[in-house]
């Protein structure tokens, strides 16, 4: 979704994001220059790619606030079976859909829609989940209860992207234990596995 924080590159109303390994590896995709997106940075996605690693090959992804689409397209390139994106910004979206024809990505599905809506009724479960709203707008908490409604499968992983600030004062659900976790400047990016205990 759009997010606050550092935009990419500018340049005619486009920025661009790298693919960093993988099948696309060194892939450049453009992505919307629209005010407060907050592309995940190559060193935090290297970071947080090196710890899902093990875990990509076949899993189904779920991308909830999908924005540039770094964290999706990458675990795409890294030979997950299926991502699905969710955004709401309408041009965003219309942008993740061209990168993945771009891409031959017959295995994403882009949902142009509000997360919190689109999380209401489970459909499927996912192997691993990005949950990186947007900041300020109080939606972590309200995401992770959505998601632990049907939507994840046995030890599924979720990474969270958060404000530093509120690290430590975001209830998630008890039954999320935490794998992984670092901060860099104002974000906090964390890796949890749910476990059997709700």
């Amino acid at each position: 979704m759009i997010k606050h924080k550092k935009s990419a590159s500018k340049s005619s109303g486009k920025g661009q994001i790298r693919i960093i390994a993988g099948t696309h590896r060194g892939r450049r995709l453009p992505v919307l220059l629209a005010d407060g997106l907050r592309p995940t940075t190559d060193r935090v996605k290297e970071t947080v790619f090196n710890w899902l690693m093990p875990y990509l090959p076949e899993a189904k992804c779920l991308d909830c606030f999908a924005g540039s689409g770094g964290l999706g397209f990458e675990a795409l390139s890294r030979g997950a079976k299926k991502v699905t994106m969710v955004e709401l910004h309408k041009p965003a979206a219309q942008q993740l859909k061209a990168n993945g024809k771009t891409l031959k990505a017959d295995n994403l599905t882009v949902a142009n829609t509000d997360a919190l809506s689109f999380l209401t009724t489970a459909t499927e479960q996912f192997d691993l989940v990005f949950l990186d709203p947007p900041f300020r707008q109080n939606l972590i908490e309200k995401s992770a209860n959505l998601l632990n409604q049907g939507w994840l499968a046995e030890q599924a992983l979720i990474y969270v992207e958060m404000e530093s600030e509120l690290s430590e004062q975001t209830l998630l659900p008890s039954n999320w234990q935490l794998l992984k976790e670092k901060t860099a400047g104002q974000v906090s990016y964390r890796l949890y596995q749910t476990t059997n205990a709700n």
